[in-house]
């Protein structure tokens, strides 16, 4: 009886194709990688630039010239757990009219015997008012250290851009919330209360 006859099937070869698509996968980690690294900046920068989530701007002076409308601009101010801190604004609200500059000043004591380290989060509401709401200095800009007992006052310099008056959305707004949180410096990277809250992809 015959050997069954036996079939030799031809292999596939691995040709262009397969490197090809091996290198496309491996490209789209890696870009997955890159953007997932530059979504915060990226996202930060729209925020800083739109003033979505509250995010107000940075400007170096007002406007030469004031607009119309005033705005009652309340103050609040709060210390996250870990901090041993009073910190608390020196008015609890102020008058501003549109393109004025306006300083106000938020007290900090240190409670405890040793130095702590700390950086603010702010927030303001409501949240389209960030887009107008213009920022010349705040200690938000920057880690704040606080020696032992030691009581310092810190100023926010700020004012309402006048484009806020031909802005549909901010029609019959006349009271804004800036608001401040204070958070131990490795876990202050976070700028705005959104972020603070886990809304990361919005740092002045």
């Amino acid at each position: 009886m015959a050997a069954p006859e036996q079939h030799q099937y031809p292999r596939r070869a691995k040709g262009p194709r397969q490197g090809l698509v091996a290198f496309g996968v491996v490209a789209v980690v890696i870009g997955m990688l890159g953007m997932s690294f530059a979504a915060i900046p990226l996202y930060r920068a729209f925020c800083s630039a739109t003033g979505f989530a509250g995010t107000t701007q940075v400007r170096r002076a007002a406007p030469a010239q004031e607009g119309k409308r005033v705005v009652m601009v309340h103050l609040d101010a709060n210390v996250a757990p870990g901090l041993a801190l009073a910190f608390a604004p020196e008015v609890s609200e102020v008058s501003v009219r549109t393109g004025q500059t306006a300083t106000v000043f938020f007290k900090v004591t240190n409670l405890s015997d040793h130095e702590q380290s700390a950086r603010a989060v702010y927030n303001v509401t409501p949240g389209q008012t960030g887009a107008y709401f213009d920022k010349i200095a705040c200690f938000c800009f920057s880690e704040q250290h606080f020696g032992p007992h030691q009581t310092v006052e810190m100023p926010v310099v700020f004012f309402l851009d006048p484009a806020l008056e031909k802005d549909e959305t901010m029609s019959g707004i006349d009271e804004v919330s800036l608001s401040y949180t204070f958070y131990p410096s490795r876990d202050a990277r976070p700028v705005t209360a959104a972020q603070a809250n886990g809304k990361e992809p919005p740092r002045l």
